[in-house]
């Protein structure tokens, strides 16, 4: 055990007079701190994630010193589009380490950070500090490389953004083999960015946590309601595409904890040699929620309800993180032919315009919904009034 002091000297006034006369205070000279560090990290002990968690005046700024500099904050350019920002990366990569981060809507990165909310604005801090940390690309033996530290993790944004953040923050630290050392006040992210260890200084003693990297995944209940189409409004500015959606489309909505984070609508499918098929015309997730899999579960979940239904249901995408996620879900989803891995660089129509983007289509082969819904008939009203037209599920990360 060592024990760290912090001295300052007094500079006595007519204040501190005050107080000397009023309190038992022995020492007039300097003020001490002293916290003790029992940090005990083996050599043999191999991690990546570590947290430093207790309450204000615990000492987490100064035990998270010890390992050397906390990260500087970003000075981000008030002219520049966010990705702009990231200019030490190529686009490509600037753009994986923002949808890393779970900030992987395109209007957003093409906006000036101090414009953004403010999870936005977590999320593309957290990116830019993890990201200049030593490079994006992996390291083989993290032990070589400095600690990513970062002071007062996610206490200035919602505790669910604080999940979403937490859960994207470990999944590329891990996948990128780096370290990061995360002082909080929060222990509700410890399920969701489950670290290899956790220090307390009011405990005193350094805790393993294999038993959070093992355990099971957290889980996001989500309503779903039927929805008019004016709900369109809350989230057609964090499409990639154009605000527009053609009025023929079914509109859901998913609240989490009663806050709007997801909309998707689905149209019949435009070519009539398909019978009975069905499309995804817009699937769309506040970017404060973003990183969770919410929008792939949802196409997911929708996708297999139409299939109960005896309809076939495709979806057309160029966001990388959906194409990545139904890639990696071969029993779920078959891409198609005309996909533009296929294609890439051919003309394609999308919703009565023209667009010369690269985009992927899958269709659905997965198994049909068990829940005893018809989304095709049941009411809709208006998002607010929606407490008898809702379906609730479990969705895991």
């Amino acid at each position: 055990m060592s024990v760290i002091s912090l001295k300052q000297k007094i500079i006595n006034d007519e204040y501190t007079k005050y107080i000397y006369e009023s309190y038992d205070i022995q020492n007039k000279e300097e003020s001490i701190v002293e916290i003790e560090n029992n940090i005990d990290l083996p050599s043999n002990f191999k991690w990546n994630i570590g947290v430093i968690y207790g309450g204000s005046g615990s000492g987490k700024s100064t035990l998270l010193k010890t390992f050397g500099k906390i990260s500087e904050e970003p000075n981000f350019s008030k002219e520049k589009s966010l990705i702009s920002n990231f200019d030490w990366l190529s686009a490509e990569e600037a753009c994986g380490l923002l949808t890393a981060m779970g900030l992987s809507s395109v209007p957003t990165w093409l906006r000036p950070y101090h414009v953004l909310s403010n999870g936005e604005q977590y999320r593309a801090r957290m990116a830019y500090l993890v990201g200049k940390s030593e490079g994006f690309s992996p390291l083989d033996n993290p032990e070589d490389q400095q600690p990513i530290l970062i002071d007062e993790y996610t206490s200035v944004v919602d505790r669910e953004v604080a999940l979403g953040m937490s859960n994207s923050i470990q999944k590329f630290i891990r996948k990128n083999n780096k370290r990061i050392i995360l002082a909080s006040c929060h222990f509700d992210i410890m399920e969701w960015l489950k670290p290899d260890w956790v220090y307390s200084p009011n405990k005193r003693r350094t805790e393993r946590c294999e038993y959070l990297r093992l355990g099971s995944k957290p889980k996001i209940q989500l309503e779903i309601f039927r929805c008019r189409y004016e709900a369109w409004n809350i989230f057609k500015q964090h499409h990639y595409l154009t605000g527009n959606l053609n009025k023929a489309a079914k509109c859901f909505i998913a609240t989490w904890n009663d806050k709007p984070v997801a909309f998707i609508a689905i149209l019949p499918f435009p070519n009539g040699s398909f019978k009975n098929a069905f499309r995804g015309s817009r699937t769309v997730v506040n970017p404060d929620f973003q990183g969770l899999g919410i929008g792939n579960a949802l196409t997911t979940y929708f996708a297999s309800l139409y299939k109960a239904l005896g309809k076939t249901y495709y979806v057309r995408t160029s966001n990388p993180a959906l194409v990545n996620a139904r890639r990696n879900s071969p029993t779920l989803w078959q891409e198609c032919g005309n996909s533009g891995v296929d294609r890439r660089g051919q003309t394609m129509f999308t919703d009565s315009y023209k667009s010369f983007r690269t985009a992927y289509s899958f269709k659905y082969i997965g198994e049909a919904s068990k829940d005893n819904i018809n989304i095709i008939t049941f009411d809709g009203s208006a998002y607010k009034n929606h407490t008898q037209n809702s379906n609730t599920f479990n969705l895991f990360n």
